[in-house]
């Protein structure tokens, strides 16, 4: 059976703002800033005892963002996220377990990998689009170009050490989807309620698609 599809959501932004929230009450206008700013798409990670709550705030406050959980790293992760309303799911890597988990899920996964042996595997699972982490410590672009001809049929979403110097060329390669990143949602920027701020770096980053 063929698992739920990734791709219709990534290629709505090319960059996918990478959040870590403290405060749930951050979620929302944090949420709007970046719809904002034209990148709907965002991650929050699953680092905090605030972003199950964050989650269900947006999914319920901003109808126009795609909410997706990351740093999902064991399976019980899965069944939170859903709850709480996340659309997709994102690991940082993915043992044996977690791998059968992801594809086992109603909503898009997009398992983590950080060397060929373990993009194989996930592809053997029927996962064909993957985060690559840590990207830049794991050979970035370098990398992401040595597998485009043995592992045709994948696709990557690189974070790690991504930013603004270097997002627009991990998206010149054809396989490479979008990328993650936090910059647009700098941590002092959250705690200082500086939204506006964020907004402008969320549309200089979904100008790079353009570029």
């Amino acid at each position: 059976m063929a698992l739920p599809d990734p791709l219709p959501i990534l290629t709505r932004g090319a960059v996918i703002p990478v959040l870590t929230i403290k405060r749930a009450a951050d979620a929302v206008p944090l949420a709007r800033a970046l719809v904002a700013g034209e990148l709907p798409v965002l991650e929050v990670t699953l680092r905090t005892d605030a972003a199950l709550d964050a989650i269900a705030a947006i999914a319920r406050e901003v109808p126009e963002a795609v909410v997706g959980a990351g740093t999902v790293t064991k399976p019980a992760d899965i069944a939170d996220a859903v709850v709480a309303g996340a659309r997709y799911l994102v690991s940082p890597g993915t043992p044996g377990e977690l791998a059968v988990a992801l594809a086992q899920t109603p909503i898009p996964a997009i398992p983590g990998c950080a060397t060929v042996s373990e993009a194989m595997a996930l592809a053997a699972h029927g996962c064909t689009v993957l985060k690559f982490f840590p990207a830049e410590a794991s050979g970035g672009i370098a990398w992401l170009r040595a597998v485009a001809a043995p592992l045709p049929e994948l696709r990557f979403c690189p974070t790690g050490g991504i930013d603004g110097n270097n997002a627009a060329a991990y998206l010149t390669l054809p396989n490479v989807v979008a990328v993650g990143g936090s910059w647009v949602a700098p941590k002092d920027a959250i705690a200082a309620g500086d939204f506006s701020r964020i907004a402008a770096l969320a549309r200089a980053a979904a100008a790079l698609r353009r570029s």
